[in-house]
């Protein structure tokens, strides 16, 4: 992706991204797909909730 950077170091396993602003401000779409993939990526393991409780939590707090 245009703008976009990766970095890696290989010492921690870090990973860092350098976003050039100029470049994503052309394209926003595309810079907020690759943050929803980076956060479903970086929550990959926390634990699953089960679609019919957190529906129920949602209707109790007037969201759904």
């Amino acid at each position: 992706m245009k703008g976009v950077t990766i970095l890696r170091d290989d010492k921690t396993n870090e990973k860092i991204i350098q976003v050039r602003l100029k470049d994503i401000a052309k394209n926003p779409e595309e810079f907020e797909d690759l943050m929803d993939v980076l956060i479903a990526e970086s929550r990959k393991n926390e634990p699953k909730k089960n679609w019919e409780d957190v529906k129920r939590t949602l209707k109790k707090n007037g969201k759904l």
